[in-house]
């Protein structure tokens, strides 16, 4: 192959063209493609339903009311549940029938038989077992954590009450 004459005089490969030509457009593929899984991953998340909810603890029970808000499937439900700061050593895994440290048959959302959704001026309960550790007693304060896929819908709290 012949060298071609450049503007300057010199004489140049036309081969040494084509992979400077080859190298900047996989630069600008790479770049474009980076900016691209930036936006993907650097997208906001979903915000969590917005729910106005109310708690009571009555000795074993303990009940969510839906107050306003959004309807809340108790199958994305998390519910945490602290007794004197101190969490229950076996956590309600909504929404169930029987599970091990509660009384069978939560009731509303809260009972797998249910359609699964928590809606305005409706009520969930479940019981804690005397298996369950720390018991709840009247006078106790019991914290409720409502959290969606990790996104905290509410935190509750209220006194344990003798029925």
């Amino acid at each position: 192959m012949e060298a071609t004459p450049t503007a300057s005089g010199s004489a140049r490969s036309a081969r040494g063209l084509a992979p400077v030509a080859g190298v900047l457009l996989l630069a600008v593929t790479v770049v474009l493609a980076g900016g691209v899984v930036t936006a993907a991953i650097g997208a906001p998340p979903e915000p969590a339903p917005t729910a106005s909810l109310s708690l009571s603890a009555t000795d074993d029970r303990i009940a969510v009311t839906h107050r306003g808000g959004d309807a809340l499937n108790a199958s994305e439900l998390d519910v945490r549940v602290r007794v004197d700061g101190e969490p229950l050593a076996r956590q309600p895994p909504v929404p169930f029938f029987s599970a091990a440290g509660f009384r069978p048959g939560p009731t509303g959302a809260f009972n797998a038989a249910t359609d699964g959704d928590l809606r305005v001026g409706g009520t969930a309960s479940f019981r804690v077992a005397g298996t369950n550790d720390p018991v709840l007693e009247p006078g106790r304060t019991v914290t409720v954590e409502v959290s969606v896929d990790g996104r905290p819908v509410a935190t509750l709290e209220t006194v344990v009450e003798s029925e």
